[in-house]
């Protein structure tokens, strides 16, 4: 449960709280398997936090400046974090601590992806391992066919920030009401 992605916009303490508690209990009620899955908070692991540091030391600052996704959250705030600038860096931080190779992401998530091979290459280039070898593995990433969840109103991806969703345990009346007004034929934005 990534807490400290989420902590690089603003944010109420308790409700992140209820949250990181509420989206374990999700999980285990839509079927994961807790003998076969490891569930745990980001923030706990202490070594997504340093490995990111060491990361952002060989992460160019006009990289991160373009990433798509930091210039539309950022776009028309009063208070822009160094958090979500770097948020890219503890991506990868997240992937590369666990030796990933495959990693299975959006087609808006390619960016931060080919960010965090360019670092690896970076990384292992600065500093080698032993005998020469390299520490980090590229990741690759592997697209679903349905690359982008599109959001309710059809026209851009599904994002808890644009309150673009339903969530998965939503009261039935409020669940109702936003599907009832949701796009399901992209016919019917045309019209």
């Amino acid at each position: 449960i990534v807490d400290a992605h989420a902590i690089t916009v603003p944010y109420e303490p308790a409700e992140l709280r209820a949250n990181i508690d509420g989206f374990a209990r999700d999980l285990v009620a839509c079927g994961l398997d807790t003998s076969k899955t490891t569930l745990f908070v980001q923030s706990d692991v202490r070594e997504h936090t340093e490995l990111a540091w060491y990361l952002a030391s060989v992460t160019p600052y006009g990289e991160l400046a373009r990433m798509t996704q930091f210039k539309e959250k950022g776009e028309g705030q009063h208070f822009v974090s160094a958090g979500l600038f770097t948020y890219p860096v503890l991506m990868s931080a997240d992937i590369l601590l666990y030796k990933a190779t495959v990693v299975p992401v959006g087609d808006d998530q390619v960016q931060h992806l080919e960010l965090a091979r360019e670092t690896v290459r970076r990384f292992n280039h600065r500093f080698p391992g032993p005998n020469g070898k390299d520490i980090f593995v590229e990741p690759k990433p592997r697209l679903s066919p349905a690359p982008r969840i599109m959001g309710l109103d059809g026209l851009t991806k599904m994002s808890k920030s644009k309150n673009n969703t339903i969530a998965v345990f939503e009261d039935p009346k409020p669940f109702w009401d936003k599907l009832k007004k949701a796009y399901t034929d992209p016919q019917r934005l045309k019209l």
